[in-house]
């Protein structure tokens, strides 16, 4: 079984309001997924978008691709610098509470990350930017309490 996840971050200002859009499929099955923040960055709704992407996963031992416009994301991944920054304890690295959530997923579903060039008119990755966008405009945003606990240190 094979399962394509589509993530998009969004922030209206940055930091700012902001929002995650993911699209899971697998064969005919497809579902969309979408929050926003009050404040935050577009980097950690770009992350926050797979952690959660991930977290929706029913099942172990499927085949999972990942496809992101965040080359932050994406190259953190498929570049290593992910587990060098772990064994480094994050020391001055932004979003260690979402990359240290992250890890664990990832060693769970060993998923596949793909870069796509974002706002270059691919279905899924626009469709995931719209939803990203509108959670952020939306009303009863939640708070991004990795952010903000950051910003009061």
């Amino acid at each position: 079984m094979k399962v394509e996840i589509y993530t998009d971050g969004s922030s209206l200002g940055n930091p700012g309001p902001g929002g995650y859009g993911i699209i899971l499929q697998s064969g005919s099955y497809r579902k969309e997924l979408s929050q926003g923040y009050r404040k935050t960055t577009n980097n950690r709704m770009e992350l926050l978008a797979v952690i959660i992407a991930l977290k929706a996963l029913r099942k172990e031992g499927m085949e999972v691709h990942v496809y992101s416009d965040s080359k932050y994301v994406v190259d953190a991944i498929s570049k290593g610098w992910l587990f060098n920054w772990q064994k480094k304890g994050f020391k001055g690295k932004k979003n260690p509470d979402l990359w240290r959530e992250l890890i664990p997923l990832y060693k769970k579903y060993k998923p596949d990350f793909h870069w796509i060039k974002g706002h270059n008119n691919h279905p899924q990755n626009e469709r995931c930017d719209e939803l990203a966008v509108a959670a952020a405009s939306s009303a009863g945003l939640l708070i991004d309490e990795g952010f903000e606990q950051q910003k009061s240190d």
